[in-house]
């Protein structure tokens, strides 16, 4: 690693060694009460003044310790500032000990601004671009009362369903530390998967959907505009090809919902921090009819992508899945007759690197450690034009694989007008989704997260094809 990258995990590693005793201690009874309690309790509690921050604060620390150890999930360790933001001084960057989320602990992707903390991407460049103030989505938790603790790992480029990096090392899946946590929230869904309680996260191609299927917690990928993203550093500024968007995480289903309708709720107003969120809030009345009529829902079932084959433990889940719609009187049926989803693979990786990965790896150092996959997207753009079609060629006719043949095709750098026809047809695959999304009434469509569970470390130079399952959604997001 670079001097600078050694620098941080010494840094890291001091900062919690240093960390009051309490945090090096066993969980007590009344840390499980804390851990194991609703939010709503806990914040009524906070509110009543019959439940101290501190001692909310001191619970999920202990838990980031435990989880850092086992997974190497954390990167900037903010608790000691945590602690006093969460007795309320706002004059010292306090929470709001009054809003829905008083008091309670968030995690954060290692993306997102946090004033007085670097903000690394997993980028040795990057390494000291701390900043005084806190970031938009940052200011917005503060003012519901979340009290910011730790930041989490990733993968450098973000472009990965692994979350490795030079700066802070590899992050491992919670329950076997052989495979990854998923990515690029990676080090976000380990943390919630053994007892974090909320987070945000990232989704360009399913950052915050694979880290909880191959973890074991819950997300939620927002629309564009639905979730605030201001106030973050990113490895692709600029892109808009393929929207990427802001989106909660939870430990569980209960506290995931608590955490949208909070930050969502009309009286947070959270247009007021990000000019690109939409002025929707959370509609009661909406919620409330669907609850209502959810025995007359329809719903489909995507059971392949045509692109990469769900495998059979993935297709198994699937089916608990559409069992216990079955069970709950939902109209079940197979998805048939949907647009090209390779198609709308090929568009959205072309559309996602159409700079030819150059922005991305404008950030990294000469010889700095890259994840296999987009190290292998980086070398296929580079290539001479006719070097990269015998590729291709090779690739079609000898290896016979024609899924990848298509996807590396025209793997290049792209002009404006070359990205401007790509968007013309982006546009024109959203209109066919809309359009027979309409023509079948479907009220949801339930789909693997992926082709496959967790994967073994550095396997996604052979796995990028199975992204299509939530990539999908996130081409399409301004249709359905």
């Amino acid at each position: 690693p670079f001097p600078n990258s050694r620098l941080k995990q010494s840094q890291r590693s001091s900062t919690i060694a240093s960390l009051p005793a309490i945090y090096h201690t066993p969980l007590s009874d009344s840390d499980k009460s804390i851990i194991t309690s609703p939010i709503a309790s806990l914040v009524a509690g906070i509110h009543a003044g019959t439940t101290s921050p501190l001692s909310v604060l001191h619970a999920y620390g202990k838990l980031a310790v435990k989880a850092h150890a086992r997974t190497n999930c954390l990167t900037e360790v903010m608790i000691s500032d945590a602690e006093k933001w969460a007795e309320g001084d706002r004059e010292k960057g306090g929470v709001n000990l009054k809003g829905p989320l008083a008091g309670i602990p968030v995690s954060l992707k290692d993306t997102i601004v946090v004033g007085g903390y670097d903000t690394t991407v997993g980028y040795s460049s990057f390494v000291g671009n701390k900043t005084t103030q806190d970031g938009a989505i940052v200011r917005l938790l503060k003012d519901l009362g979340a009290v910011p603790y730790v930041k989490t790992n990733l993968p450098i480029t973000l472009l990965s369903f692994e979350s490795t990096n030079a700066v802070w090392g590899r992050c491992v899946n919670p329950h076997n530390p052989a495979y990854s946590p998923g990515g690029s929230t990676g080090g976000e869904a380990a943390l919630l998967a053994m007892g974090g309680r909320i987070g945000v996260g990232s989704d360009v191609a399913g950052s915050v959907r694979l880290p909880a299927h191959w973890s074991g917690c819950y997300s939620l990928r927002c629309s564009t505009g639905r979730w605030p993203k201001a106030g973050i550093c990113t490895s692709m500024p600029g892109q808009e090809g393929v929207p990427s968007v802001y989106s909660p995480m939870a430990r569980t289903l209960d506290d995931l919902r608590y955490f949208v309708r909070a930050v969502l709720d009309e009286g947070t107003q959270v247009w007021r921090y990000d000019h690109s969120v939409h002025p929707l809030p959370w509609r009661d009345s909406f919620e409330k009819d669907v609850l209502q009529e959810r025995r007359r829902l329809k719903v489909g079932v995507l059971r392949t992508d045509g692109v990469v084959d769900p495998s059979p433990a993935c297709v198994r889940a699937l089916g608990m899945v559409e069992e216990a719609l079955k069970r709950e009187g939902c109209e079940v049926v197979t998805v048939e007759g949907a647009p090209d989803m390779y198609e709308g693979l090929r568009l959205a990786s072309l559309l996602l690197n159409a700079d030819g990965c150059q922005m991305f790896e404008s950030f990294r150092r000469w010889g700095e450690w890259n994840d296999p996959g987009a190290r292998q997207m980086r070398r296929l753009a580079s290539l001479w034009a006719p070097l990269r079609y015998i590729y291709y060629l090779w690739v079609r006719y000898v290896r016979r694989d024609q899924v990848w043949a298509g996807l590396v095709r025209h793997w290049s750098p792209k002009s404006a007008f070359e990205n401007w026809k790509l968007v013309m047809q982006r546009e024109a695959y959203r209109a066919k989704w809309f359009e027979y999304w309409n023509s079948q009434g479907f009220d949801a469509i339930i789909a693997p997260p992926n082709a496959t569970p967790a994967l073994p470390h550095d396997a996604m130079k052979d796995a990028v094809s199975s992204c299509g399952y939530t990539f999908l959604f996130n081409l399409v997001s301004d249709q359905l």
